[in-house]
């Protein structure tokens, strides 16, 4: 029987998964990263990309994002609660720190009488350059 922390095991494969995320902008699908990967050279298969993102996401190393309508994106980020800019048109994502969004989801899960609350935020627009570009064409 185990109990409910997940062992992870350091293989070739989530190696190599971590050292793409580590040199990768933004956020990208699992798909994304098992072409860069092969890109690479590297020897992973797809269903062993899934795996291993959900095994970095499930330890905290990665974020998961979950677009509406779309697959779901992973990105190394900063280890402290955080959420995220993100630009529709380019995909730049830029963290950002909401204490009033704190604030707010511990006094509705309060209110309501739910503990051990968690939480994510994705915040969609076009980004500065992504604007400017589209005024020109």
């Amino acid at each position: 029987m185990t109990d409910e922390t997940t062992i992870v095991r350091n293989t070739k494969q989530r190696a190599a998964v971590r050292d793409v995320l580590a040199d990768c902008e933004g956020f990208h699908s699992a798909q994304d990263l098992h072409a860069l990967l092969r890109d690479r050279g590297e020897r992973v298969g797809l269903t062993t990309v899934y795996r291993t993102l959900q095994g970095l996401a499930d330890a905290g190393e990665i974020d998961v994002m979950r677009p509406p309508g779309g697959e779901h994106l992973y990105r190394r980020c900063s280890r402290g609660h955080h959420h995220h800019l993100v630009c529709r048109s380019c995909g730049r994502t830029v963290e950002v720190e909401g204490p009033a969004v704190e604030s707010w989801a511990e006094k509705m899960a309060g209110r309501h009488g739910f503990v051990d609350i968690s939480h994510t935020l994705e915040i969609f627009g076009t980004c500065t350059d992504c604007a400017a570009k589209q005024k020109t064409d």
